[in-house]
């Protein structure tokens, strides 16, 4: 699929019932009840603390997987044996319409979205009591996402423990929909990139550049970020989630960008980092090539089947011989790698599954694996066609990591301090894609530019 065809598979519905359909096969591989029912809420519009304002809404992801809607104190219930997907929306109340506008109306949401049926929500507790949500069978819900209000006496058997499991394996591998998604929220993400590259040796600060980002995302229709944007200048770039977002840039070596917007729930992840002046210096053009390179033989090893825990141990292999090469680490590359000298300078798993959330569902992380290389990677095991993962190797200079390394005899001896010492103003290399996996390959969903040299033609032509 070409970029620009998303838009093509985006005049159609948000696949809702597919979803159902996926979901409820995986409770029947579980031994679940056919005949059950899955029962779903919404997010419910909230109030600010002490304040009549509205909180910002954001939509329950495992409501939105079999609905597509992205309404606030809606409801949804699917029953298993007939594969009738019906969506509870608010009614009309004068009193709202007064201050906010007509809401949607049951025949507008019939149309918009891929179910079968669209009732106003005071109707919940009757259809849950009537012949058609299945009585006498088993209800499937999510425990804590469950209004005091609904009553389940009508099902012989609640089950909380299957749904949500069920839906967050089932959103590992993305229908063409979803995958149009993130295409356009990277396309959306890329002009926002490219935006701050041209702006970045004009401005005087790191809020500046989250502006522009935010501005690019906006006029192109996408109002929502994926998670707070990173905007690190020099050695901020060395702090993973940096998120103050307000230091001076000028003077700075390099700009670490990691921001991404969303579009109808769905996530972009993009990192670049670039020259603040327009040209690498030698230091950082050595980290920069390096990480280029863990990325592109990463990306390149990728398709379906492969084991992600391989290719992240492959990413410290490549940053191992990177870095003995400037001569910031010595000695024998496989002695390196056993003693896990490298997770000093690449702290961080290679990537995680994109979807609905940044950080998506069904990785099975392992945060207490005793191996340091190994502990922080959200995805482990093998990747399935039709998941999208990011790929996003990084070198780091953050003293806080590195200084234990550097006091201990078993360690500080792989590592030539004199060398380091010229590079802890470059801060942090990280490059960034979102790459679907397919059965023989992969396919880089992220246009964003990254070669070195174009980066620096983008940054010197202005804003």
């Amino acid at each position: 699929m070409r970029s620009k065809d998303y838009e093509d598979v985006l005049r159609g519905k948000y696949p809702a019932k597919q979803h159902a359909r996926k979901v409820k096969e995986w409770i029947l591989e579980k031994g679940g009840d056919a005949k059950g029912t899955v029962y779903l809420e919404g997010q419910k519009m909230k109030l600010l603390e002490d304040n009549d304002e509205a909180a910002p809404f954001r939509q329950r992801r495992f409501f939105y997987y079999l609905s597509g809607c992205n309404l606030p104190d809606t409801y949804l219930t699917y029953e298993m044996s007939t594969e009738k997907l019906t969506l509870f929306i608010p009614p009309i109340e004068p009193d709202e319409v007064i201050w906010s506008g007509l809401p949607m109306t049951v025949e507008e949401a019939l149309e918009k979205y891929d179910v079968d049926d669209v009732k106003t929500v005071e109707g919940v507790n009757a259809y849950l009591t009537s012949s058609s949500a299945s009585p006498l069978s088993t209800i499937y819900a999510i425990p804590e996402q469950v209004s005091d209000h609904i009553t389940f006496l009508e099902f012989n058997s609640k089950n909380f423990e299957l749904l949500k499991p069920a839906i967050e394996y089932c959103r590992v591998t993305k229908t063409d929909y979803e995958i149009a998604l993130i295409r356009k929220a990277n396309e959306i993400s890329t002009a926002g990139h490219i935006n701050v590259m041209k702006a970045v040796s004009k401005v005087q600060n790191e809020t500046e550049l989250e502006g522009v980002f935010l501005k690019s995302c906006i006029e192109r229709g996408a109002k929502h970020q994926a998670y707070h944007s990173i905007v690190a200048a020099g050695e901020n770039g060395a702090t993973l989630h940096y998120v103050k977002n307000d230091a001076p840039t000028t003077g700075k070596d390099l700009l670490l960008l990691d921001a991404g917007c969303e579009v109808d729930c769905y996530c972009s992840d993009i990192t670049r980092t670039f020259p603040i002046s327009g040209e690498f210096t030698d230091e950082s053009r050595g980290i920069y090539d390096i990480v280029l390179e863990m990325q592109r033989k990463c990306t390149n090893s990728l398709k379906a089947g492969v084991k992600w825990d391989d290719v992240h141990e492959l990413a410290h292999k490549i940053a191992i011989k990177g870095l003995l090469s400037l001569g910031i680490l010595k000695g024998d590359e496989a002695e390196l790698l056993k003693k896990r000298t490298s997770v000093a300078f690449f702290p961080h798993g290679l990537g995680h599954y994109l979807g609905m959330d940044t950080h998506d569902t069904g990785g099975n992380p392992n945060y207490k694996d005793s191996d340091p290389m190994f502990r922080y990677l959200r995805v482990r095991g093998t990747l399935p066609a039709s998941s999208v993962i990011t790929v996003e190797p990084g070198i780091y200079f953050c003293r806080f990591i590195i200084e234990p390394y550097l006091k201990d005899p078993e360690q500080s001896k792989f590592i030539d301090m004199d060398v380091l010492d010229k590079y802890w103003s470059v801060g942090g290399v990280r490059i960034e894609d979102n790459i679907l996996i397919t059965e023989h390959g992969y396919e880089n969903l992220t246009p964003t530019p990254k070669e070195p040299e174009e980066i620096e033609n983008i940054v010197n032509s202005g804003y």
